[in-house]
């Protein structure tokens, strides 16, 4: 009897240090994945894969296909849908919001909880985009999009956990 009593209190003390193991991993796996976020939008060398499109008017929309944001260095890569209203638009429709452009303007905050806020501006030959992008220290992030003759439009996507060229 005693021993069965040994062995039901060995195995309670191994379920719950196990328990607080795994709890310390996943905090440092957590401190960790915001390290590297970090890191990676310090560099400007990240992706964001957008699920989800939402217009200034209507609803939500949520993506199919694969479609991106991507930032690396001085340069805006985007590969986004764009649906809402334009103001004015070059003969034929124009790219969309699909370019390989230099950014200006660009400015970085990271607020107490590690979310980053990066706010930049673009020209293509069609408009002048000013982005606000907020990356949060889990990976999601959310993108909003100002361009001068079109209507605003936000995304909400998740950082590429591959690095990128």
């Amino acid at each position: 009897m005693k021993t069965i009593k040994i062995f039901i209190l060995a195995g309670l003390i191994l379920v719950t240090s196990g328990q607080i193991l795994s709890a310390q991993s996943k905090k440092e796996i957590n401190e960790q994945k915001s390290k590297e976020i970090k890191e990676m939008i310090e560099q400007r060398r990240f992706t964001i894969d957008v699920v989800r499109a939402m217009p200034m008017n209507g609803r939500s929309i949520n993506l199919t296909s694969p479609y991106s944001f991507e930032m690396r260095g001085d340069s805006a890569i985007s590969y986004l849908p764009y649906y809402g209203r334009a103001y004015s638009l070059p003969y034929g429709g124009g790219d969309g919001m699909r370019f390989t452009k230099t950014i200006t303007d660009y400015q970085c905050s990271f607020d107490k909880k590690g979310t980053a806020q990066i706010k930049f501006m673009t020209r293509t030959d069609d408009d002048t985009y000013r982005f606000d992008i907020r990356i949060y220290s889990n990976g999601s992030a959310s993108i909003q999009v100002l361009p001068t003759n079109k209507q605003t439009i936000s995304y909400d996507g998740n950082l590429n956990p591959k690095d990128t060229p």
